[in-house]
C-alpha cells in the first residue's frame, strides 16, 4: 500500500511537471488566429486513467492554472481575455472574473474526470455478452467522425454544397466502423478501443465546454475582440470545433492509446481497482 501511494505520488508529480513544461514551451500550445490549439490535455487524460478522477481533476486544475497564467501575461490571441479573470475584468467588468474562471478551469478539470468514466463504460460494454453494444459504440464513433470530417472538409475546400465533405466524411466513417468492428472481435483490443475513446472524450470535453462557454458567456465581447458581427460568432466557433476539435481529438486518441498501452505494462488502469 505504501509503495502504491508513493508510485502514484511520483506519477502525479511527473504528469504535473509535463503539463507545466508543455504549457510554458511551444510543446504544449499551437497558437492559431483566435485560440490556442493544445495537447496539454494528454497528460491530464492519462492522469485520470492511471490515477483516478480525483488526481485527474487536480491535473486538470493545473492545466487551467497554466492557461490562466499564459493568457494573463502573454495574451497572444484575440480570445486571451476569456481565459483570464484579470483581463476580463478590464473588458466587461467584475462579471468577467467569474465567467473567465469558469472557462479557464471547469472544462480543464472535467478533462481529468470524464475520460475515466468513459473508459470504464466502454470497457464494460465491450466486455458485455450483449454484442449489440459493440455495434452501437462503433456506430457512434463513426457518426462523430462523419460529422467532424464533413465539417472539416467543407471548411477546407470552401465547398458550400457540402458534396465533397459528405463523401469524404462518409468514407472515413465507414472505414472507422469497419476497423473498430474487426478490432472488437479480439478481446485484447477492448482496452485499446476504450483508451482511444477516453482520448477522444477528453479532447472533445475541453473543446466543447470551452467554446460553448465562450458563446454563452462572451458572445458580444468575443465578437468585438475579433472585429466581427455578433451573429458570426457561431460560425467562428463551429469552425474552431471542426478544425481544432477534430485534430486535437484524433491526436489525443492516438497518443492516449499508445502511451496508455505502454503504461499498462507498469501500472494497470485505475478502474481495475477501487478508485
Amino acid at each position: 500500500m505504501k509503495n502504491e501511494k508513493t508510485y502514484e505520488l511520483v506519477l502525479t508529480a511527473l504528469f504535473t511537471a509535463i503539463i507545466v513544461i508543455m504549457a510554458f514551451t511551444p510543446l504544449g500550445y499551437i497558437p492559431l488566429v483566435v485560440i490556442n490549439a493544445t495537447i496539454i490535455h494528454i497528460p491530464v487524460i492519462l492522469g485520470a486513467l492511471f490515477l483516478g478522477p480525483k488526481k485527474g481533476a487536480f491535473l486538470g486544475f493545473v492545466f487551467g492554472l497554466t492557461s490562466f497564467i499564459n493568457n494573463t501575461f502573454k495574451a497572444v490571441t484575440a480570445s486571451a481575455f476569456v481565459f483570464s479573470p484579470v483581463l476580463a475584468a478590464d473588458v466587461i467588468g467584475i462579471s468577467g472574473v467569474f465567467k473567465s474562471l469558469y472557462i479557464c478551469f471547469v472544462p480543464r478539470i472535467l478533462v481529468g474526470i470524464v475520460p475515466y468514466f468513459v473508459y470504464i463504460l466502454i470497457r464494460r460494454l465491450l466486455k458485455s455478452e450483449q454484442k449489440i453494444w459493440s455495434v452501437v459504440i462503433n456506430g457512434a464513433a463513426a457518426v462523430i467522425l462523419f460529422i467532424s470530417a464533413r465539417a472539416f472538409i467543407i471548411n477546407l475546400t470552401k465547398n458550400d454544397s457540402g458534396l465533397y465533405g459528405t463523401i469524404g466524411g462518409l468514407a472515413l466513417g465507414i472505414l472507422l466502423f469497419v476497423i473498430l468492428t474487426v478490432s472488437s472481435v479480439k478481446q485484447k483490443s477492448t482496452a485499446n478501443i476504450a483508451l482511444a475513446y477516453a482520448g477522444l472524450a477528453g479532447a472533445f470535453t475541453n473543446t466543447l465546454f470551452v467554446m460553448s462557454g465562450i458563446f454563452i458567456l462572451y458572445k458580444d465581447a468575443y465578437a468585438q475582440a475579433l472585429g466581427i458581427a455578433g451573429d458570426a460568432v457561431i460560425d467562428v466557433i463551429m469552425g474552431i470545433i471542426s478544425f481544432n476539435g477534430i485534430v486535437e481529438a484524433v491526436v489525443a486518441a492516438i497518443l492516449v492509446t499508445g502511451v496508455g498501452l505502454a503504461l499498462t505494462h507498469v501500472k494497470p488502469v485505475k478502474e481495475l481497482r477501487k478508485a
